[in-house]
């Protein structure tokens, strides 16, 4: 278990340390000796959050909210941040109660509402585009979804094939024509041509192709060695990572739902450090993976990469965490659409209305608003230039 070490660090922007320090000296810290004033309960102080996968900086908000002291400012004396290796099914410890939160992408969540009938609340939208492509070589003639059939197409499994089988849907093309093959969490199915175009988020596996040496030139494989296909550009893109909470906790346990709000107050405050100080973020979260017990075999630059690449898909405009209409419809008509090639689907029916919820992300972002934290806008990338094995 990791406990908040408030860590400051040197090289933190003055900026940005600026404005968020304005929550620690506002006044709204939670008292939590005694009674809320918004109802008669005790308040939590002590959470855990289930990751999705080992540490990296996909999750970048919530561990700079643990080791910048953010989730103290909020009233928690202890945040447990629970990784997972694949082991772990983030939506199944919430619903077992073994979790407070938890990461997760929405196609994967809907399908276990529908397949189990548990209810969990969608109440932060983290990620507002979908980092999740499609790869394979220059001369392999797959540049569009229109390509799949009759090809090896690669996927982790464990739902995130979903995107494949709903693009495949859109373009009205027969899921059963392709072979699927489950790929490891590196990029060797491609570089040893066991897929045609292998599975790729745009933060991760991308750049683990682009960090091996290409043994035809000396030199690291290039953009231009590539086809790839963003599942972003096409009907089959579904909304990911967000943070899910216990439907009936919320609307029955009012100290829950007052810490729903609190730890969204601070892990946004996380997420706009990540955002205006990527560098530092990238570097702090590399030292809580060298130094975890599990961890994916990635080095600081790949952390850098994966930051600049992350902060891409959060902050595209709008406000953070808030549900796009258009991007949730899509997500919905696209894991009904959506059919694999044993002729499964991914949910039948609507999910039920309470499958998200715009409460607690409205009253955390009031507040940090009032605070004087942007919760707004859009990233500026940087530039980042890969080393061989990321390191």
């Amino acid at each position: 278990m990791r406990h908040s070490t408030k860590r400051i660090l040197t090289f933190a922007s003055a900026a940005t340390v600026a404005a968020l320090t304005l929550t620690a000296c506002s006044g709204t810290t939670p008292d939590t000796s005694s009674d809320s004033a918004s109802g008669d309960f005790e308040p939590i102080t002590d959470i855990s959050l289930q990751l999705q996968w080992l540490p990296q900086a996909q999750f970048a908000g919530y561990y700079v909210a643990q080791e910048m002291g953010y989730f103290e400012e909020e009233g928690f004396d202890n945040v447990e941040i629970i990784p997972s290796g694949g082991d772990i099914v983030p939506q199944d410890a919430l619903a077992a109660g073994d979790v407070d939160f938890a990461i997760a992408w929405v196609p994967k969540v809907l399908g276990t509402i529908e397949s189990s009938g548990v209810e969990l609340t969608d109440i932060a939208q983290v990620y507002q585009l979908s980092g999740t492509t499609q790869v394979s070589w220059a001369d392999s003639g797959i540049t569009s979804v229109a390509d799949f059939e009759d090809k090896r197409i690669g996927s982790w499994g464990f739902g995130n094939e979903w995107e494949i089988f709903a693009a495949m849907a859109a373009d009205d093309l027969d899921a059963s024509s392709v072979s699927v093959t489950t790929q490891d969490f590196s990029m060797n199915a491609l570089l040893d041509g066991d897929v045609d175009a292998a599975q790729a988020m745009t933060y991760n596996e991308l750049a683990m192709v682009l960090e091996t040496v290409n043994p035809d030139t000396g030199e690291l494989y290039t953009m231009d060695d590539l086809d790839v296909i963003s599942y972003e550009d096409t009907e089959g893109a579904m909304l990911q990572d967000a943070i899910w909470a216990d439907t009936e906790r919320l609307a029955d346990d009012p100290a829950y739902a007052d810490a729903s709000v609190r730890f969204l107050k601070a892990i946004i405050k996380g997420w706009v450090y990540a955002r205006d100080n990527p560098e530092d973020a990238a570097s702090l979260v590399w030292d809580v993976a060298s130094n975890a017990e599990l961890a994916y075999p990635v080095g600081p630059t790949h952390q850098l990469w994966q930051m600049n690449e992350v902060n891409k898909l959060i902050w595209d405009g709008g406000t953070f965490g808030e549900i796009d209409s258009d991007s949730w419809d899509k997500t919905i008509a696209g894991a009904l659409a959506a059919v694999n090639q044993d002729d499964q689907h991914l949910i039948t029916t609507d999910p039920p209305e309470s499958v998200y919820s715009t409460e607690y992300l409205d009253e955390a972002i009031a507040a940090l608003q009032d605070e004087g934290v942007t919760v707004d806008g859009t990233y500026t990338p940087i530039d980042v230039t890969l080393t061989e094995g990321g390191k």
